[in-house]
């Protein structure tokens, strides 16, 4: 019997050897190992930050799983001794056929007996290299067994062991889309393949001979495999039984996961078909931001708040070092990425504004403004400006005006400036407004355009790197170019007042969550009905810009800028200053430092910075006030409001005849107040024939209708007459903007 098996052994292998010699070459012949791997493409693409470390992984082909390739050093071992004792127990001892199971299986075959396949992971790796070579419906056919074999053994001529079982684990199909080993052990058991121990490792290699079997199948080859992983153990069977039909049933492949979906998901529009992406973020501040960030909105859920974003620039080089999208899981959007959408920044423009005026000379820092009721004509009725607590502070410095975030104050400097000029300001930072200046009215003071938080933080980058502009970056490139588009001692007079905490204490107090232990200059907005609230601000090397809000525009209920955005922007800040010191800028050529002083103790007398040439040691104004701005006010003449003086004939000076006054359905009626002003003595006013005031000023809860306003002597005779027209409640005016907030 035994010289009967022999000379069938060798019957065999002549027959094989002839049948090689007469096919020709197979395709995967000539392929090295090295082309294989080049050539190999995972499903998904991975972002790196600036180490190397992975933050994103993002799926790109939804017809198969396929992971990253992994080196066989990083699979675990438990998984290679387990499938070479399964599919092939003398891998290391063949040349890419075992004859000695070709024989036994020939045997078996000739008795009808089951016996194991006599196909080895080089002849199985060969089937899989070689679209030729692969298994039908029915099997493989006789003339694809020899192509196996001849393939098998050319592939062990030329590749190492330690390559074919490298090049096998990372090609062969485990279980229904999921095709190599990082995408079964992230899919099946949560973790890389390094990971695995050996009962995760049988139920892989249980599923390699039968990838679409069922759990209790899998389960009865996986307790096989671990016998021979543990010989003479007592293995727990119906215990591995649990776990795999457990496993089996883990379908968790996320077509995205990490900590940055939405800048991979920008990365991948500049760099498609990259199996690798590197990007500027580092990993440990992107996930402190995307912590932070969630954590405060849990504790504003109550006031109806669901999303944020949040963004970190480095000033030197514009390199985005965080990028936080949304909320995630807290969010009813989380696929709207925040930092890109358009909003209303509301007073997080005012900065650009001061700036502009004083570079074109037309305040000071130490300038007096009227905080005060202010009606602007416009050609959809009349503009009237409000502040954020519906309060006015009367005369104070543009310093006060733009740390307070005072509204009417803004509007004032915006007269000056115009809103034309204004909007090319905003377009050279970096703001890509839709419409012209004029489209928005002087309602752009309190940010009625629509921007994004990454250009808006870009925009204060401007200002951090004393008025040059350079674009973001989100990977290696070019070196930074930077173009000039603010005055750089007006950047540097803002920078000074936004760092100021006496500057903002009328509206935050001394001591708000804006004041840091190092040198920062901040600002905060909300734009009108608390639909998204900001903080922007910068250090001497970062700047850092928050928005929250909600991505379907609805209102939140009582917050802040010092509640909503800035604890997020505060904690930002003081993770990248942990080690890091941030010091005030130094003083660019052309600006100087007096003391100013002011009438009537209007404020503190204090130590200001001016262009060269606009220093003034005093500042007051006269007493009185012309109730409506004037609307042609220019430079600094224009701040100093006139003493009224007696007319000869008695007139109603605002507002004009033939006003159209449009009320805001989004602000409560009772701060709709319009005011009259006239001049002359012992003055009575009438609205519609009946007496409503008297004095030469009047305040009138506005109603829809066409008006006729009269003044009228102490004899009752008409001195002058204006008709207005109300637009009723739900009309809003074409021109009057949203209300900036603090």
């Amino acid at each position: 019997m035994f010289l009967k098996r022999l000379r069938q052994d060798a019957g065999l292998r002549v027959f094989t050897l002839l049948l090689i010699a007469a096919c020709a070459q197979p395709a995967c012949a000539n392929t090295t190992f090295d082309q294989i791997k080049r050539d190999f493409r995972p499903s998904d693409t991975l972002v790196l930050d600036r180490d190397g470390e992975i933050i994103q992984r993002v799926r790109l082909d939804a017809s198969v799983r396929r992971g990253q390739w992994v080196a066989l050093a990083d699979i675990s071992p438990a998984l290679r001794t387990a499938l070479v004792l399964s599919e092939d127990k003398r891998f290391y001892e063949h040349s890419g056929v075992d004859w000695r199971a070709v024989s036994s299986a020939a045997w078996g075959n000739l008795w009808n007996t089951k016996t194991r396949g006599a196909s080895t992971l080089s002849m199985q790796l060969a089937g899989l290299l070689d679209a030729d070579l692969r298994a039908g419906a029915q099997g493989r056919s006789l003339g694809q067994k020899i192509g196996q074999t001849v393939s098998s053994q050319l592939l062990e001529a030329r590749w190492r062991k330690d390559q074919i079982l490298e090049a096998y684990l990372n090609l062969v199909p485990f279980r229904g889309e999921l095709v190599g080993i990082d995408a079964l052990s992230r899919t099946l058991f949560g973790k890389a393949a390094h990971g695995l121990d050996e009962r995760e490792a049988a139920v892989a290699s249980a599923l390699v001979r039968a990838p679409n079997a069922k759990a209790a199948q899998v389960a009865q080859r996986a307790c096989a495999v671990m016998k021979l992983m543990q010989p003479g153990a007592k293995i727990d069977c119906d215990g591995l039984d649990l776990f795999a039909t457990g496993a089996l049933q883990r379908r968790a492949f996320e077509a995205s996961e990490g900590i940055a979906p939405h800048l991979a998901r920008r990365l991948l529009v500049h760099k498609p078909g990259n199996q690798t992406i590197y990007s500027t973020l580092r990993a440990p501040l992107q996930r402190f931001a995307v912590q932070t960030l969630a954590q405060h909105l849990r504790e504003l859920r109550g006031r109806h708040i669901e999303d944020g974003a949040a963004v970190v620039l480095d000033n030197a080089s514009g390199e985005v070092l965080a990028w936080v999208g949304s909320s995630g899981m807290l969010s009813a959007a989380a696929e709207v990425d925040g930092v890109l959408a358009l909003r209303q920044p509301g007073s997080t423009l005012k900065p650009f504004l001061y700036a502009q005026a004083i570079a074109e000379r037309r305040i000071t820092a130490a300038s007096l403004l009227e905080d005060s009721s202010s009606q602007i004509q416009t050609a959809g009725g009349l503009y009237i400006p409000q502040n954020y607590d519906r309060q006015f502070k009367g005369l104070v410095s543009s310093r006060t005006a733009l740390g307070a975030s005072l509204n009417v104050p803004a509007v004032r400097t915006l007269v000056m400036v115009s809103p034309d000029a204004f909007a090319r300001q905003l377009r050279a930072v970096g703001l890509p407004l839709k419409e012209s200046g004029d489209y928005y009215g002087y309602s752009l003071a309190l940010g009625s355009a629509e921007v994004s938080l990454l250009s808006l933080t870009n925009a204060y980058r401007t200002l951090a790197n004393g008025g040059r502009f350079s674009e973001v970056r989100f990977g290696a490139g070019a070196a930074v170019r930077f173009l000039p588009a603010l005055d750089p001692r007006a950047a540097f007079i803002t920078a000074d007042i936004l760092a100021d905490p006496l500057a903002r204490a009328r509206t935050f107090g001394t001591d708000s969550i804006l004041a840091t232990r190092f040198w920062t200059a901040v600002k905060t907005g909300t734009s009108k009905d608390m639909r998204d609230n900001w903080a922007l601000g910068y250090s001497s090397r970062y700047t850092v810009g928050v928005w929250v809000g909600n991505a379907s525009g609805a209102p939140m209920w009582d917050v802040s800028g010092t509640s909503g955005a800035a604890p997020v922007w505060a904690a930002l800040m003081k993770q990248l200053h942990q080690t890091e010191p941030s010091r005030a800028p130094t003083p660019p050529p052309g600006v100087v430092q007096t003391r100013a002083e002011f009438g009537n103790q209007l404020e503190a007398a204090r130590s200001e910075w001016f262009i060269r040439g606009t220093e003034q040691a005093f500042f007051a104004i006269d007493s009185g006030s012309a109730g409506a701005l004037p609307s042609s006010a220019k430079g600094l003449k224009s701040l100093k409001t006139p003493a009224l003086q007696a007319a000869a004939q008695p007139r109603i000076t605002a507002p004009a005849s033939g006003t159209i006054i449009a009320l805001d359905p989004d602000i409560p009626p009772a701060h709709q107040r319009l005011a009259f002003s006239a001049e002359g003595q012992s003055l009575r006013w009438l609205m519609d024939g009946k007496v409503f005031a008297k004095g030469n000023t009047a305040q009138w809860l506005p109603w829809p209708g066409r008006h006729v306003v009269r003044i009228v002597g102490k004899h009752g005779e008409v001195l002058d007459e204006v008709r207005l027209e109300v637009r009723g409640a739900g009309v809003k005016a074409a021109q009057a903007g949203p209300m900036g907030k603090r």
